[in-house]
């Protein structure tokens, strides 16, 4: 008998073929990793958090149906956002049909559209900087540099936030995350509106440069994390494309080309959901043997690639993972 839910049931059935089997397939790969007593490194890229990927994923992080997290700066920062201004957000969904001057609009109205959602910036975004400048302020007065999702963590766990949550804090991955103390990686974090404003603060000679770990002391990091966790094996899901997926994977041909330590075990599972199709030169759309060739991935990893639209994708597999 199975022990599954309605929902596994029901993809078990009816997603036979084409990129429906690849998600079953994908999500049966991953379920075996865990069973086999493999980690699982899950990359964000894309706005996930902006798709509320955390109604869902924060209970893969609660269940250990995930060790690691590599994410953008905006997946990062965006579910913290949607955890307290959710009500101030605005859906567009005639999107494609909007003008320039309609995009002018909304701009002045201070919401900063991300596809068919909204983000308000004064809830959203300045809401967080008040008290996030502050942990910053702190740590460098008492000399001492965290990573990006350190100081996150700090500002979830401090209660600074609890006044304005619009949402069931069970629906917050980033906050299952912080109670967990998850390692999460963050590559290129300057490339996000936190990111942007504390370079602000730098430029304003308000902050160091130095007072927030670098992306070198993330791979660094990340290496240790690898040679420390992965005697059963470690997989690499990863949702959408670039540098959230593209940072971490290359930690294993660190390891093994420039350390020399050559008994870095491969990638143990390999999974993308994306919507790039195979291209010329693209990475987000090279097929996942192409990485064999980068000593990314061995000859016989479990491979799997998943051509769709993650926001319909990942819930589904997670949904499947968690006996839903």
């Amino acid at each position: 008998m199975s022990t599954k839910g309605a929902i596994s049931n029901f993809i078990e059935k009816y997603y036979l073929h084409f990129n429906a089997a690849a998600l079953v397939d994908a999500a049966k790969g991953y379920e075996a990793q865990l069973n086999n007593g493999a980690k699982m490194l899950v990359s964000l890229a894309g706005a996930m958090s902006t798709a509320e990927l955390g109604k869902i994923f924060a209970e893969m992080i609660r269940q250990d149906k995930v060790q690691i997290i590599s994410c953008t700066g905006a997946n990062l920062e965006e579910d913290i956002m949607n955890l307290v201004a959710h009500s101030h957000y605005e859906r567009v969904p005639n999107y494609r049909d909007l003008t320039p001057k309609q995009e002018w609009d909304l701009l002045e109205r201070g919401l900063n559209r991300v596809t068919d959602t909204c983000i308000p910036e004064e809830e959203a975004f300045r809401r967080l900087q008040k008290h996030i400048f502050k942990i910053w302020s702190d740590a460098e007065k008492n000399g001492e540099r965290y990573f990006p999702h350190e100081f996150m963590y700090k500002m979830l766990l401090s209660g600074v936030l609890e006044e304005y949550y619009e949402i069931d804090l069970k629906d917050s991955w980033m906050y299952a995350a912080a109670e967990k103390n998850l390692p999460i990686i963050v590559p290129g974090w300057e490339d996000s509106t936190m990111g942007n404003i504390f370079a602000s603060y730098v430029l304003k000679g308000e902050l160091k440069a130095s007072t927030m770990k670098s992306g070198i002391e993330y791979m660094t990091f990340l290496a240790d994390w690898y040679t420390d966790n992965s005697e059963n094996g470690i997989g690499f899901f990863q949702i959408g494309g670039g540098i959230a997926g593209d940072f971490p994977i290359c930690v294993v041909p660190m390891l093994y080309q420039d350390m020399e330590r050559t008994n870095t075990p491969f990638w143990s599972y390999f999974c993308q959901i994306s919507d790039s199709t195979t291209s010329y030169g693209s990475y987000s759309g090279a097929v996942p043997n192409e990485k064999i060739t980068w000593g990314k991935l061995d000859i016989d990893t479990p491979k799997f690639i998943i051509e769709s639209d993650a926001t319909i994708v990942a819930p589904l597999i997670f949904a499947y993972l968690l006996d839903m």
